[in-house]
């Protein structure tokens, strides 16, 4: 008889940036815990803009810091793997796009945790499942659908 795949899902949450307004452990797990289908071990480490921008050159070869890196290590029996976040990119971008911030970090963590599971957005077809995959995640949690544009403040 095989085991059940665990359903735990073991969160830390690392703060290298200032910690004034980011949202709570609590919500991370919230968030990440909506998206994951079993168990997880997972890291979101949350970074200031020279990180950001060093992780993403250094791994996507992209010289500009990003809302949300991704970085899968495992997916059975669990997944692992490490969400880097930068919140001055998350508050830059929630603004310019009259988001409700709490939103669209909850957004990029459900979309950072699908791609942790192997989903991607490489071609049209992978990009509106996932995007449908987001859209329901984040609705269940009671977000807005992040792709239109009511979901403004």
């Amino acid at each position: 008889m095989n085991p059940k795949p665990s359903k735990r899902l073991n969160l830390s949450v690392q703060y290298a940036c200032n910690k004034a307004d980011l949202p709570l452990r609590a919500d991370f797990v919230r968030w990440a815990r909506a998206a994951l289908v079993g168990g997880g071990e997972i890291a979101i480490r949350l970074v200031e803009i020279d990180e950001g921008q060093a992780l993403n050159k250094e791994y996507r070869g992209k010289d500009y810091a990003t809302n949300v890196l991704s970085f899968p290590y495992d997916i059975e029996p669990v997944v692992s793997g490490d969400l880097v976040i930068c919140p001055a990119v998350v508050a830059r971008e929630a603004t310019e796009q009259n988001k409700l911030l709490a939103a669209h970090y909850a957004h990029l963590v459900v979309h950072g945790m699908l791609h942790l599971q192997g989903w991607d957005h490489e071609n049209d077809d992978d990009a509106q499942a996932m995007e449908e995959e987001e859209t329901e995640i984040l609705a269940a949690m009671g977000y807005p659908d992040p792709y239109l544009d009511e979901c403004a403040a």
